[in-house]
């Protein structure tokens, strides 16, 4: 589950960031309104975290544009603006849900997690291919029933290649999808997180099975199938 996170506190944002790792989702930090909406015309999110007060604008006013372009990931808004007003504009803005800050991470990360089990969003159901079945809220993965412990790497790699089984995946889409705004990727990063999760899948006995398409990405799909 990868979330932007729109703050210009830094140190706030360090703190949310590790709060919401914990929590099992994945944050990629910008700043300013700029480098949002550089941020999301090059990669997809599951839900966005907003704060309103920011260095070049409102951030009213960028939910205002990205649903106007009918973007409709979930946004969260993170604010100090706590008055009756305030919320009103910011929900009939387009937000899905209003934070007034300080808050705790444990209500931040539930009430995302409310956001994405929406019909449609990321978390609406469990996957399963073969015996293979990745629970999408909380992140587990089984074989045969069997619970198969992964890295979290591994976990993004598997969630973002089930969610798409039997269609191909070009390698860029991979790489956002799992390292994200996170810099230089190694060259061979992804082919050597492939190769770990082959082979923890196939010592698992999963009936899954991970293809190279050469020149395009990858593909998974059920061999019992």
């Amino acid at each position: 589950m990868r979330l932007l996170l729109i703050e210009d506190n830094d140190r706030l944002a360090l703190f949310l960031a590790k709060g919401l790792g914990a929590e099992g989702f994945a944050v990629d930090h910008v700043g300013s309104i700029e480098d949002a909406e550089a941020a999301l015309a090059t990669m997809r999110f599951d839900a966005i975290l907003l704060d309103l007060g920011l260095p070049d604008g409102d951030g009213l006013d960028l939910l205002k544009r990205l649903r106007a372009r009918n973007d409709a990931t979930p946004i969260l808004v993170t604010t100090a603006r706590g008055e009756l007003g305030d919320r009103v504009k910011g929900l009939d803005g387009g937000a899905d849900d209003y934070l007034i800050k300080p808050f705790e991470i444990a209500e931040l990360a539930a009430r995302l997690r409310a956001l994405l089990r929406r019909p449609g969003a990321v978390l609406g159901r469990d996957i399963e291919l073969g015996n293979l079945r990745f629970d999408a809220e909380n992140r587990t993965v089984t074989v045969g029933g069997e619970t198969l412990a992964l890295g979290r790497r591994e976990t993004d790699l598997l969630e973002a290649l089930i969610r798409r089984s039997g269609r191909a995946i070009a390698r860029s889409a991979l790489e956002n999808a799992i390292y994200g705004l996170a810099g230089e990727v190694e060259p061979n990063a992804l082919e050597v997180l492939v190769s770990r999760l082959r082979r923890r899948l196939a010592e698992a006995g999963a009936s899954a099975q991970i293809h190279t398409l050469r020149g395009i990405g990858y593909l998974m799909a059920d061999g019992d199938a």
